[in-house]
C-alpha cells in the first residue's frame, strides 16, 4: 500500500436525524426521518412550503448568537459567538465530535501538515441582519464581526482561529457539489504528499433564508406530509425539502493513522468531478456529466464498475434531477448486475453545501454497521429507474466498495469512492 493512501479516521454530525454519531446511526438504522412541519413555515401565509429537516438539539433562531440554545458542553465564550453564524457553531460542534472520535490530541490538530476545508454557501440570516443594520445605523454602528461572520469562507476564518490550525485552509462553494469538492481536493492534498492530516467540513444554517429562495424556482415541495415530502425516485415526486447542519470527516495519511493505531472507517480510495456545461440550474438531461464525473472516480481508484456495492445517489427528488442520475447510473452499471442504490435525502431533505459531507459520513456508518440504507417513501418507482437496484428497505449487507454522488448549479458533479477497512 502506497504511505500516500487516505483513510478516513474521525466522524462528527451535528444534523436533523440526530447531533452525535450514536443518534445520527439509529435514525438511520430504523430509517427514521428527521424531516417535520416547521412552525416558521407553517405559520406564515406568504410561505407556500411546509417541511425542513431541522437540526436537533439546537435553537438558533435569534437574531442574537447569546441568545442561542446548544448543548452545553459545547459553550463558547461571548467573544468568539459573536463571530458566529448559525452553520459555523454546528460546524464547530461537529469538528469537537469528530477530534474526539479520531482521538486527536491539541498537538495533532495545532501543527503544520493538519488543515481545514469547508463548504457552506455561507449565512443569508446574518449577512441580512448586518447589512440591515448597516442601512439602518450606518457603517460606523455596523458589527466589527459582520463580514467574517456571514460570507463564503466563515467556516474557516473562526475554526482555523479556534482549533489553532497551521496546515493549508480553504473554503469551496459549487452549490451542492461544495463539500464533495472540499472532500476531494482534501484527499488530493494528502496524496500530494502536503498534509498529513485534514479536517473537511460541509455546513449550512437550513433556515428560512437559506431554504425559502428555492421557492420562487418551484425546487421545493409544496407536500405539507414529512413522511412523504422528501421521496427521491418516486414518479410524484415534486421537489427537495431543505436541511442544514455540519457534518465533519477526519482524513488522514495512512501511514500517520497507523502509527498513533487510530480506528479506520474506510479508505478514500479515489473521486472524480466534471461539469456539465449546460445550464446554471438544470442538469444535463442524460446526466452525461454526472457519468463522466463517476467513470473519473472510478480510474482514479483503479476500481471496476462491478465492484462497487452502494451507491447513495445525489437524488434530491426533483424531477429532472433525479432523472437525469438514474440515467446516468444506467449508463455505468446496469450491462451488469447493479449495486444497491438509494438516496438518504428521503430521511434527511437536501443540505445544499452541507449534502456531500452528510451523505459520505451516513455511508461510512452504514458501511461499519453492516447494512446499505433504504431510500424512504417510494411508493410507484419512476419507469426510469427500470433496472436500477433501487432499495426503499434498509438490506442486511456488507458493503466493502460504496459511490456517493453530488451536483450541484452550473452542472457541478462530483463522485467519491469509499472502500471498507
Amino acid at each position: 500500500m502506497s504511505d500516500l493512501e487516505v483513510v478516513v479516521t474521525g466522524l462528527g454530525f451535528i444534523t436533523c436525524l440526530g447531533s452525535d454519531k450514536r443518534s445520527v446511526l439509529k435514525s438511520l438504522q430504523e430509517m427514521k426521518s428527521g424531516i417535520d412541519i416547521y412552525p416558521p413555515f407553517k405559520e406564515n401565509p406568504l410561505v407556500s412550503v411546509s417541511l425542513l429537516g431541522a437540526v436537533k438539539d439546537f435553537d438558533t433562531l435569534s437574531a442574537d448568537p447569546e441568545d442561542w440554545n446548544y448543548p452545553s458542553k459545547y459553550k463558547l465564550g461571548r467573544s468568539i459567538l459573536r463571530g458566529l453564524s448559525p452553520h459555523v457553531l454546528y460546524s464547530y460542534c461537529s469538528m469537537a465530535q469528530a477530534i474526539e472520535d479520531a482521538g486527536l490530541s491539541s498537538d495533532e490538530i495545532s501543527n503544520v501538515n493538519t488543515g481545514l476545508f469547508s463548504a457552506s454557501a455561507g449565512s443569508s440570516s446574518t449577512l441580512t441582519k448586518n447589512v440591515n443594520r448597516l442601512h439602518a445605523l450606518g457603517p460606523d454602528k455596523s458589527s466589527p464581526k459582520g463580514v467574517v461572520s456571514s460570507v463564503t469562507g466563515t467556516i474557516n476564518f473562526n475554526l482555523v482561529s479556534i482549533f489553532k490550525i497551521l496546515g493549508s485552509s480553504c473554503g469551496f462553494a459549487s452549490a451542492c457539489a461544495s463539500s464533495g469538492h472540499a472532500l476531494g481536493m482534501a484527499c488530493d492534498e494528502i496524496k500530494m504528499g502536503r498534509q498529513d492530516r485534514m479536517f473537511v467540513i460541509g455546513a449550512e444554517d437550513g433556515n428560512g433564508d437559506c431554504i425559502l429562495p428555492f421557492t420562487s424556482m418551484r425546487a421545493l415541495t409544496t407536500n405539507p406530509d414529512p413522511h412523504s415530502g422528501s421521496r427521491p425516485f418516486d414518479i410524484n415526486r415534486d421537489g427537495f425539502v431543505g436541511t442544514g447542519g455540519a457534518v465533519t470527516l477526519i482524513l488522514e495519511r495512512r501511514s500517520v493513522a497507523e502509527a498513533r493505531n487510530a480506528k479506520i472507517y474506510a479508505s478514500f480510495k479515489g473521486w472524480g468531478m466534471s461539469s456539465d456545461g449546460y445550464n446554471t440550474v438544470l442538469p444535463e438531461p442524460t446526466g452525461n456529466g454526472l457519468e463522466r464525473a463517476i467513470l473519473n472516480a472510478l480510474k482514479s481508484a483503479g476500481v471496476r464498475s462491478d465492484q462497487v456495492d452502494y451507491i447513495n445517489a445525489h437524488a434530491p427528488s426533483t424531477q429532472i434531477g433525479d432523472r437525469a442520475e438514474m440515467t446516468a447510473l444506467k449508463s455505468i452499471f446496469a450491462k451488469g448486475s447493479c449495486p444497491a442504490v438509494s438516496s438518504t435525502k428521503s430521511l434527511t431533505g437536501h443540505g445544499l453545501s452541507l449534502a456531500s459531507a452528510l451523505e459520505a459520513g451516513l455511508s461510512l456508518l452504514a458501511m461499519e454497521n453492516g447494512f446499505c440504507p433504504g431510500s424512504a417513501n417510494i411508493q410507484s418507482l419512476d419507469p426510469v429507474a427500470e433496472n436500477l437496484n433501487i432499495i426503499s428497505e434498509n438490506v442486511p449487507s456488507d458493503p466493502k466498495m460504496i459511490l456517493s454522488n453530488s451536483s450541484g448549479f452550473g452542472g457541478a458533479n462530483v463522485a467519491l469512492l469509499f472502500e471498507k477497512e
